[in-house]
């Protein structure tokens, strides 16, 4: 496709905004590490939470919805639908919590919660196992997506895409540290957003589609409309629907939605000026991140089963495409090959936007592992607040340098990245929320966790074939994440009994920081009940499934149905928003 003038202006303008903020909160961010990494410690809730979706609204994301649509309908996007229950748990119940710890990064809790050598191995060797492996890995799931949808939009080689996507990110992200980040996703955010309702526009106007009625009618799409896996279709049932709802929210570790906050979202609610800000920012992000955001994708997704019904179509059409990248979660892209000149540069600014806010998010949360947690830690504890945040910068190039890389030599889909962080991670996510309130998790029960969920994703993705998983309800993927929860599970809880605790100074110096709401009978301090809290999380949960139920029945033509279950998404949102003002 040939971006026009106007079009080019369009870019040019977002880049160049963006710049402007990174230079602008430059001018602070060089001050401390606190500031570089927490914005000193002063956001509102606002724009906090928008920085939140902003991150999660990556440019793979679309993709990763569109490919589960086309493989197994709408309702195989409960494969992450069910992560809202670890969103609402960590709004209600740890938010406070965090923000109450004060520290810079979730990994410094390690020497809050734990002590001795094992406290301080499971620091330095996260810090990098963390911010750097899995990170760029995640950076470049979502570098792959960049790649696929400037290959098929304009047949730009990857290599040329890596470059000039890493070189904008990285420069503002180093410049502006974590405040940059945040006033970039909040004008990001926007221009994404619109960006993604217009694409779900140009699908449903085409001709073969017929509008929002010709979809929902089409032949090619029966089948892949439900909101819930059919009841008939035990397989289905239990693979996308009950498992993740039963199991994955509570037992799998995964970028953005960790049992208990941790990473990025620990990091922004580091970042609020209060508890009630750091409430108010998750709360915000969940609803918006799972109830207003996957509709525009989902539309464009189910329409480009009607104009592309399979592979063989899109190949067709885009014969140059390299095989690496063919994949159902490449229909997306292909999609935006529809839009017309002059809106064409408003969608490719805001999938850059959508890019580069997940990138600028990840790049400042890796670095500040690097910096707070080896750097100063191992390497120069005296290191002056200047040099870290020099090293800061540094590590937030090299981050991107390592994540390209990833992205042009080894990922192919944005599937495949995320089962791994699934299988890598199953098994631990019940350790992270139970070492706020359980005495007997001691920093051996981490490790034991954390070297049993790795080798158990080792062995089952690259050691044992699907076939050796054959079930006739149980899909191969569902198998491994079930196995791996298990042993983990076992692995973990056996040691938390059969090892010492931590020592009772260590868990009451926790305790009188943290002061949580239950547990630890054996510590006296002032507790603020937790009645309310769980109350919370079941109508925040409720509220968020009816406002995306709600949402989708009113474009299925469901009208009554759909006002129902906003309306009553509307009075739990209500009270649940009392409650954190009380």
């Amino acid at each position: 496709m040939i971006l026009s003038p106007f079009d080019w202006l369009v870019i040019g303008a977002f880049f160049f905004i963006v710049l402007v903020i990174g230079l602008v909160a430059s001018k602070t961010a060089g001050k401390s590490k606190e500031e570089y990494f927490l914005a000193g410690k002063s956001m509102p809730w606002w724009l906090l939470g928008v920085s939140m979706v902003a991150t999660t609204f990556s440019a793979d994301t679309p993709n990763l919805v569109t490919g589960f649509v086309r493989e197994g309908g709408v309702a195989k996007n409960w494969a992450w639908w069910s992560f809202l229950l670890t969103g609402m748990v960590t709004v209600f119940i740890y938010a406070r919590l965090w923000r109450r710890s004060g520290v810079l990064t979730d990994l410094e809790f390690y020497e809050i919660r734990y002590s001795g050598k094992a406290a301080t191995f499971l620091r330095g060797f996260r810090s990098l196992y963390l911010g750097v492996f899995f990170n760029c890995l995640i950076m470049g799931s979502v570098t792959l997506a960049a790649i696929k949808i400037s290959s098929i939009l304009f047949g730009i080689a990857p290599i040329h895409t890596v470059i000039i996507a890493s070189v904008v990110v990285a420069a503002y992200s180093a410049l502006g540290g974590i405040k940059g980040v945040i006033w970039t996703d909040f004008f990001q955010f926007g221009i994404a957003l619109v960006g993604a309702v217009y694409a779900a526009h140009v699908a449903l106007s085409q001709p073969e589609v017929g509008g929002l009625e010709g979809l929902l009618v089409h032949d090619a799409i029966q089948g892949k409309l439900n909101l819930i896996p059919d009841l008939n279709d035990t397989s289905l049932m239990v693979s996308m629907f009950l498992i993740p709802l039963a199991v994955q929210w509570w037992s799998v570790w995964y970028p953005g939605a960790e049992p208990g906050g941790g990473g990025y979202i620990a990091q922004r609610m580091l970042a609020a000026k209060d508890e009630k800000n750091a409430v108010g920012a998750t709360l915000f992000f969940n609803f918006a991140h799972y109830a207003l955001r996957p509709w525009p994708w989902i539309l464009v997704a189910l329409a480009s089963i009607i104009l592309f019904p399979d592979l063989e179509a899109i190949r067709v059409a885009f014969p140059a495409i390299n095989e690496q990248y063919l994949g159902n979660d490449i229909a997306y892209p292909v999609m935006l090959t529809l839009l017309s000149q002059g809106w064409l540069g408003l969608v490719v600014a805001s999938l850059i936007a959508a890019y580069m806010s997940t990138i600028s998010t990840h790049l400042n949360w890796g670095s500040s592992y690097v910096v707070n947690d080896f750097y100063q830690r191992f390497v120069k504890p005296d290191a002056s607040e200047k040099e870290l945040v020099n090293v800061g910068r540094i590590s937030t190039v090299l981050l991107m340098a390592f994540a390209g890389l990833l992205s042009l030599t080894v990922l192919e889909n944005a599937s495949q990245a995320f089962s791994i962080l699934l299988l890598s991670g199953a098994g631990t996510g019940a350790i992270f929320l139970l070492r706020w309130f359980w005495w007997r998790i001691n920093a051996t029960t981490e490790i034991v966790g954390m070297v049993v969920a790795s080798v158990n994703a080792f062995v089952l993705v690259l050691v044992v074939p699907d076939t050796a998983l054959a079930h006739e309800v149980l899909d191969p993927f569902t198998i491994r994440l079930l196995l791996g929860t298990i042993i983990t599970t076992i692995a973990w809880v056996t040691t938390a009994l059969i090892t010492k605790p931590e020592s009772q100074n260590t868990l009451a110096r926790f305790v009188s920081l943290i002061k949580p709401s239950f547990g630890w009978r054996n510590f006296a301090y002032e507790r603020s009940g937790v009645g309310k809290d769980l109350l919370s999380v079941l109508l925040g949960t409720l509220a968020v499934y009816c406002a995306l139920f709600g949402i989708g029945n009113v474009l299925y033509g469901e009208i009554v149905s759909g006002i129902i279950k906003l309306v009553v998404a509307s009075v739990f949102s209500l009270q649940v928003v009392r409650w954190i003002k009380d």
